[in-house]
This record gives C-alpha cells, structure tokens and sequence, in this order.
C-alpha cells in the first residue's frame, strides 16, 4: 500500500503548526488524557483512519491505558469497563462524528448527559478533539496514509 501523496499537514507546514496549536489548547481543561485518547480511538474507528489507530493505541498504551480497554473501546456500551464521564464522552464523540446520520446530529440527551460530567471548559475541549481527530482522519483517509509508516520515519 502507498500513500497517494505525503499527509497535507506536512506538505504545508502552516497546517501543521496550526494544527499543533489546536492540540496543545485542549491541554489541562480538565478531562483526563486517558479520556482524550479513548475519544481518539473511537473517532478514528468510526472513520477507519488505520493511521491514527495505530499511531494512538500505542500512545494511549504509553500513558498507562489496557489494551482491554483500547481493544473494547468500539463496544463501549456493552463493556464494563468505562466510567459514566467516559461513556459520555464517547457517546458524544459518536454523534458528533456521525453528524449526517440523524436528522437531530447531536441530541439534547446525549448533550445533556455529557454536561452532567464535564463543566464548559471540559466540553470545549471534548469537542476540539472529537473535530480535531475528524480532520486527522480526513487528512489520513483521503490521502491513503499507510499505517506504521510514521512509527518507522
């Protein structure tokens, strides 16, 4: 498999800077690394990014996540082993991934349920990451980037 072109990001390095930027101001505003990651993951299932699949399983691992959660994070309804905060923000990254799937993208209840775990900071910062792993994604996706071959660069 070859990658159609380099990742955009990277060919314009304005992108990538701001891009960064756009990372690090969702630091410490309150919602645990462990919780970003896990909405990395799911974002990256729903839209087969491969590359960012193997890219944040391997970071989440290094900040302390177990596999059994990286390897369930797609059944999170059914697994046992998520907080209600993190099935909350899962629930929230789902519909906001998903926005063409329902006529209401981001229900009230899904909204709501969110907002009894997280203050506005949180939230803000929750939906900068879900729309932030979109645009990786789409980056990745659209540009047939190969899986593993930024570990080895």
């Amino acid at each position: 498999m070859n990658a159609r072109i380099n990742n955009p990001a990277m060919i314009l390095p304005q992108s990538m800077q701001a891009l960064l930027a756009l990372s690090k101001s969702i630091e410490n505003c309150g919602v645990p690394q462990k919780t970003l990651d896990l909405i990395h993951l799911r974002t990256s299932q729903i839209n087969g990014c491969a590359v960012c699949l193997d890219m944040h399983a391997r970071g989440a691992r290094k900040s302390g996540e177990t596999d059994v959660r990286s390897f369930t994070v797609a059944g999170w309804r059914d697994a046992p082993y998520f907080s209600d905060e993190e099935r909350a923000a899962l629930a929230l990254t789902e519909a906001v991934t998903r926005l063409a799937d329902r006529s209401d993208p981001v229900p009230d209840e899904i909204w709501n349920e969110a907002a009894r775990h997280y203050d506005d900071k949180a939230l803000a910062a929750i939906v900068v990451q879900i729309s932030m792993v979109n645009v990786w994604n789409r980056l990745n996706v659209a540009t047939r980037q190969v899986a593993g071959q930024w570990a080895a660069a």
